[in-house]
């Protein structure tokens, strides 16, 4: 018997509360209504120039399109043949899918050949000076190595 009587208080408990929350949004709610009253509401108006500068830059009425006419050439545009001689396959052809790399890196390879040849030319001469290979070997190893890397490029 005593868990009703409990249940009874905390019913009635609640019920205060709500009733308490009702004024206190009651409250708040007149007061909003109060400042948005006494905010002043916008007034919109069409804007219409009164100037004859304003009035001769507004944007010009457009005439009327006679519809007959422009749908009898567009008809007569879609009638005539397609020229297909005029097209150029050779730019309609898909490009690799790497020509995108090869390009950027182009610039690259470009300085890194110079870089090699440099350094070819570098290991022949202190090879003659040190007196390793005689000058025909070493003139036949360079050119080898040129022609070789022309060959890798092509």
């Amino acid at each position: 018997m005593d868990t009703v009587g409990k249940l009874e208080e905390e019913a009635l408990k609640r019920k205060e509360r709500l009733k308490h929350l009702k004024r206190k949004q009651e409250t708040s709610n007149s007061e909003s209504n109060q400042i948005a009253e006494s905010i002043p509401k916008p007034v919109f108006r069409n804007y219409r120039p009164e100037s004859e500068e304003i009035k001769e830059n507004a944007i010009e009425e457009v005439s009327p399109i006679d519809l007959e006419t422009e749908i009898s050439s567009q008809l007569a545009m879609m009638k005539a043949p397609i020229v297909i001689e005029d097209i150029d396959i050779a730019n309609l052809a898909p490009r690799k899918p790497d020509w995108d790399l090869k390009r950027d890196v182009s610039k690259k390879l470009e300085k890194l050949e110079r870089r090699t040849q440099k350094a070819i030319a570098e290991l022949i001469r202190d090879r003659l000076k040190a007196g390793q290979d005689d000058i025909l070997q070493a003139v036949n190893v360079a050119s080898a190595s040129i022609t070789s890397a022309n060959n890798e490029d092509e």
